[in-house]
């Protein structure tokens, strides 16, 4: 095996010799430049702009070149040639090309006359002048030896030259195989084709030898004339290499396995291959992680760093030590882990790498923000501090050695950081600014996803739901093609779960349905997929009120949300499991299992709107016992953390569950006037179990009101239609979301209040609807 020629390579020579001699028509030149530098031109300069399914497929057109010469004939058979035999196509000529090269002699000479496609150097035209050899035409097609033509046609020439006698007859062998195809193709437009016009020798050769000719060739080409199907491809070791690291650039950059496809392909080729570079067991490391199976990845893993040390010293073992520990944190050896990483730091320290240092620093801010429990001996005896410190000293360290990442990576954290704990929105937004003009400055496409994501949730918790959703569609259309899959994913997953807010569960499940299924394969986002499209399920199920359906999601989910390192999907299965209990009427459990997540949130101190989330959920199981005036100082409490933190999604129900007390002790009055007041801006929130609510608290407070009024009063009936009127809205906004339950509470109020009022044809017309309801309820379950 050549270490850089092989026969794609000749074929692609032959084409820049057409092109350089003006036999690619104008028309086509475009077309046929372009097919070239595709394959001579780094990946990452010509696919800046490519989605990774775009990048997949032009890795496998490679391998398709490597492989076979029909990619030539796509490419060519639709342009007719500048000159030559009228009437023949640029595909025949470029056959015709590559079937003189008819002898090893004769490859030789194709390359020796390489040089005539290069511009002559001053020393090359002065020689010439004194030999009386007049320089190239004015109009004469000659390649600069710096451009990427040249540079390929010089390099080719120079790998050819130190091809030993052995390698050059195997490249001559593997090029007669590969042109092979075109036989059929060339014999009916060349009349004076013959078996024997693969090899010049033997074609003079046969009137001598006469029929022993056939015996000599099958000596000379072993399995040329025979159709193996177990024939190595003609590959080089530099096509295996360039494989091997836009295979292993795209896994790190996305996050995504190896598609099927390109992996069996692949797979054969490093057979065919008598020689493996080492950067294979690190690709075959990145597919076992990627795919779950962390034995094999431990396994391949250790052998590539093993070859690595015994070929390079101890320089790249600060890089061993940080793949192990990020493998360990994905293990869920935490302990391992962290271990593992701070001799990451001690040994990158002392190779003086700044950039592993800087990275492994960073990773153990944000695993001691999500594992608290784990690392807090460790804060303890750090001298680095901890929280707004680490990240001070983070970006000052970024700053000073230029790594743009990890600064725009640490200002990000500072404005998650004021969010979580409930500080200035102005802060998080100035640090969201800075951070946004440093990718935009460096062009740092990959980090977008993490920068809107962080938008998102502001906005969302801002309560301005509109503008959370037109930043998902944003970054979806625009910019998810550049970055990791795990961040299109959750801002998918996002985009879904407000879908589901507002009761669209088909279309929420549609949405992650359009994800990459070849991104999908990949064992973590597979798993966050799944979990996610069964709290979906979940949610619609309660809101069906089918609880057997419910609970038997819920013990799937529960299982493994101790493995689950996404501390937003666990408090969701949380708070579903809680109204789970709430529907079964298991109070005690319910009240047990959030003061249990109060706790953990302390211990923890984790986001405070995690923490506002769980004061309303005790009130709302008080309000359930009949007990809401207990919930006073939980209510208020929340209130004022919701609003000092500016969460507003939670700000407005609070409030709700403030009037709901007020109407409790008689208070109608101020209980309409807040409700009034915060209802109009609980429809930007886009929740319509949230503002449901809401209404349903204002119809309540409504009839109390008509209750204070002297009986058939012209009062006492206006608070009564406007008490219909707000469970009329209630009612609706539950049918949004599907929630049979509720549907059936507010139809059983409409009722009540009917007959309050002495309607009793409504009060019973609405009583047949409660009725109906329960009986689409009971098909529901079915």
């Amino acid at each position: 095996m050549s270490r850089f020629l092989n026969p794609a390579k000749i074929g692609l020579l032959a084409l820049i010799e057409l092109y350089t001699n003006k036999i690619v028509p104008t028309s086509s030149i475009v077309d046929v430049l372009s097919f070239i530098t595709s394959y001579l031109i780094d990946n990452d300069i010509i696919n800046s702009a490519s989605s990774p399914t775009d990048q997949w497929q032009r890795a496998e057109s490679m391998i398709d070149l490597v492989v076979s010469i029909s990619d030539f004939e796509k490419v060519l058979t639709p342009h007719t040639a500048a000159s030559g035999i009228p009437g023949r196509n640029l595909w025949y000529v470029f056959v015709d090309k590559l079937w003189r090269i008819d002898s090893l002699d004769a490859l030789h000479g194709f390359f020796d006359n390489c040089s005539a496609l290069l511009e002559k150097t001053k020393e090359e035209l002065r020689r010439d002048a004194e030999m009386g050899i007049p320089p190239p035409a004015p109009d004469a097609i000659q390649l600069s030896r710096n451009s990427p033509f040249g540079a390929f046609v010089r390099r080719s020439q120079l790998e050819f030259t130190r091809l030993r006698f052995h390698d050059a007859i195997e490249l001559w062998k593997d090029f007669v195989k590969y042109r092979k195809a075109t036989a059929a193709y060339y014999g009916k437009k060349t009349p004076a084709f013959h078996e024997l016009s693969f090899d010049n020798v033997l074609l003079t050769g046969e009137s001598e030898w006469g029929q022993s000719v056939e015996a000599i060739a099958s000596v000379a080409y072993d399995d040329v004339f025979r159709d193996d199907l177990n024939a190595t491809a003609p590959v080089s070791t530099d096509d295996i290499e360039k494989i091997l690291e836009f295979q292993i650039d795209q896994m790190q950059k996305y996050g995504n396995r190896v598609p099927l496809d390109i992996r069996h392909r692949f797979h054969n080729l490093i057979t065919d291959s008598y020689m493996v570079p080492s950067l294979s067991h690190y690709l075959s490391y990145l597919e076992a992680w990627r795919a779950g199976d962390y034995a094999t990845s431990f396994d391949y893993l250790h052998r590539y760093f093993d070859y690595t040390m015994q070929n390079r010293d101890r320089s790249f073992y600060q890089y061993a030590l940080m793949n192990l520990a990020v493998l360990q944190a994905d293990f869920g050896c935490h302990k391992e882990a962290i271990a593992a990483m701070l001799e990451t730091v001690s040994t990158a320290r002392e190779n003086r790498d700044m950039t592993c240092l800087n990275f492994a620093l960073n990773w153990l801010f944000h695993f001691g923000r999500a594992h608290s429990e784990v690392t807090q001996e460790l804060e303890s005896k750090s001298q680095m501090g901890t929280g707004k410190e680490s990240l001070a000293f983070l970006r000052s360290r970024a700053k000073e050695t230029g790594t743009w990442s990890l600064w725009s990576s640490a200002l990000m954290s500072e404005a998650k950081m004021c969010l979580s704990h409930g500080e200035s929105v102005a802060t998080a937004l100035e640090h969201l600014v800075r951070s946004s003009q440093i990718l935009v400055e460096r062009n740092m496409t990959s980090m977008i996803g993490s920068q809107l994501s962080i938008n998102i949730a502001l906005w969302d918790r801002l309560g301005v739901a509109y503008l959370s959703t037109t930043t998902c569609e944003v970054f979806l259309q625009c910019h998810a093609r550049h970055a990791i899959f795990d961040d299109e994913l959750k801002v998918a997953s996002r985009q879904a779960s407000m879908l589901t807010l507002k009761g669209k569960y088909d279309e929420a499940l549609e949405r992650l349905g359009t994800l990459d299924s070849d991104s999908l394969r990949a064992w973590k986002p597979n798993q966050y997929w799944h979990k996610f499209r069964g709290i979906i399920e979940l949610r619609r199920d309660l809101h069906h009120n089918n609880l057997d359906g419910a609970e038997l999601l819920l013990s799937q989910l529960l299982q493994s949300k101790s493995e689950d390192l996404e501390p937003d999907l666990a408090f969701s299965i949380d708070t579903l499991h809680v109204e789970c209990l709430i529907r079964r009427g298991n109070l005690e459990e319910a009240f047990i299992k959030v003061e249990k997540m109060v706790v953990e949130l302390r211990e923890e101190n984790k986001d405070v709107a995690l923490r506002v989330r769980l004061l309303l959920l005790k009130a709302e199981l008080l309000d359930k016992c009949g007990r809401p005036q207990k919930a006073f100082t939980i209510v208020v409490r929340a209130t004022n953390i919701a609003w000092r933190a500016r969460l507003i999604p939670y700000l407005w129900p609070a409030i709700g569950a403030l009037a709901n007390i007020l109407s409790s002790l008689g208070e109608f009055e101020p209980a309409i006037q807040l409700l009034n007041a915060v209802l109009p801006r609980s429809l930007e929130c886009e929740n319509s179990t949230m503002t449901a609510k809401l209404y349903s608290h204002l119809g309540d407070a409504n009839v109390g009101m008509a209750g204070k009024m002297p009986p058939k009063s012209n009062k006492r009936r206006e608070y009564l239609m406007k008490g219909v009127e707000a469970i009329e809205k209630a009612f609706n906004h539950y049918s949004s979301v599907e929630d049979i339950e509720k549907q059936c509470e507010m139809m059983a109020k409409k009722a009540t209040i009917m007959k309050a009022a002495g309607d009793y044809v409504l009060a019973n017309d609405y009583a047949a609807a409660y009725l109906a309801l329960r009986r689409d309820a009971a098909q529901l379950k079915i």
